[in-house]
């Protein structure tokens, strides 16, 4: 029993962030039929929908579906309400050609540009209403509005003060992922260098990459809509975003070099470097990661500098003994290649060691090796 308490207790911390979710979407509900029941709003079920969409997982992301919303409802209000008034109709086929009159415009600028989706579904309420309750379209325009407005603040007053969840920490979760995938994807493709590739697995992990480098941009453009608005604080998202970026682009260009195995007589000259290189690479991408998420300073990434320095010593010495000059084209070209894509990662992984300092809640750790 106790153990199982352990392990819902451990299933329950991990779901952290959904179950604040799940706690400010029921309470963002329950207030706008509160309040939409105060206000005797006609149609409080569009205070309570609205409230359910402005609610999202980060304080960023309310705040654009909030401006989305209400730009969208306001627009469709006044498009519909001014064409129901000032266009004459009477009987279904007149009101079935406004309704077209209405649809079809906005649907081709919702199209265009979809944050103003509600435009049309606003100018649909608005027109179809009056006809149910035989009221006025300038009223129904109105009223939908203003059960769109009590929704939408109250949605984006709870986003703010019940368990508020920031796109800028999010940014931390995120990234740290994302360090982790691309240190799984330099150890496989390392490691083909001299028992071949599991393609497989090293699909499965450039898939959960690429779709995770699409979550953290668009977590990245919530960060900074906070911080626009004054809602959060801290370092700048933009360069660890595109030094993640980069690290992503050197791991593609790797997995290029890397197709098919070394010649037998260079895999026993680079095995070990080759393995160290790995290594460091792998756990300072990972310790990367632990304190992007923890923010506890940058690890030092001399250990790096080391390997790269041992194997590019031992490339040099391969070409000064003439062991280069037979490979065959393609060979020699992806052996090179590889050599220049490990020298662009070590550029940008110490841009990483500078992202991951204006990240962190401490003094980063002093590398130990000055940087040639």
């Amino acid at each position: 029993m106790i153990a199982q308490l352990k392990h819902l207790t451990a299933a329950m911390g991990s779901r952290r962030p959904q179950i604040a979710l799940a706690v400010r979407v029921t309470v963002a509900a329950f207030g706008a039929l509160a309040i939409a029941s105060a206000l005797h709003l006609m149609l409080p079920l569009w205070a309570v929908l609205t409230a359910l969409i402005v609610t999202q997982m980060s304080v960023g992301r309310s705040l654009k579906a909030t401006r989305d919303y209400m730009f969208g409802t306001i627009g469709g209000a006044i498009y519909g309400g001014a064409i129901a008034a000032l266009i004459p109709h009477s009987g279904e086929i007149g009101l079935l050609a406004l309704l077209v009159l209405a649809v079809a415009p906005l649907a081709f600028i919702a199209a265009i540009n979809p944050s103003l989706n509600a435009a049309t579904v606003t100018a649909v309420i608005v027109l179809l209403v009056p006809t149910m309750n035989h009221a006025n379209p300038l009223d129904s325009a109105f009223d939908r509005v203003m059960e769109v407005a009590v929704g939408a603040v109250t949605g984006l007053l709870v986003s703010f003060f019940v368990l508020p969840s920031r796109a800028h920490h999010q940014i931390r979760v995120s990234g740290a992922q994302l360090l982790e995938l691309i240190a799984a994807a330099f150890g496989e493709l390392l490691a083909g260098l001299t028992r071949g590739r599991d393609n497989d697995a090293l699909r499965r992990i450039q898939d959960e990459i690429g779709a995770a480098l699409v979550g953290l941009n668009a977590t990245g453009s919530e960060a900074e809509r906070e911080r626009s608005a004054h809602l959060s604080s801290g370092a700048d998202t933009g360069p660890l975003l595109r030094t993640i970026l980069r690290l992503r682009h050197d791991v593609v260009m790797i997995g290029r070099s890397t197709v098919l195995p070394l010649p037998f007589e260079l895999q026993t000259r680079l095995a070990g470097p080759m393995a160290r290189v790995s290594e460091a690479i792998t756990a300072y991408l990972r310790s990367s990661a632990e304190s992007l998420r923890s923010g506890v300073g940058a690890p030092a990434i001399w250990p790096v500098r080391a390997a790269l320095q041992d194997y590019s010593a031992e490339v040099a010495a391969l070409r000064s003994e003439g062991l280069t000059r037979g490979l065959p084209g393609d060979v020699a070209e992806r052996f090179f290649a590889l050599g220049f894509s490990l020298e662009q990662m070590r550029q940008n992984l110490r841009d990483l060691e500078r992202c991951v300092a204006e990240w962190a809640e401490a003094t980063p750790e002093a590398p130990a090796p000055a940087e040639d």
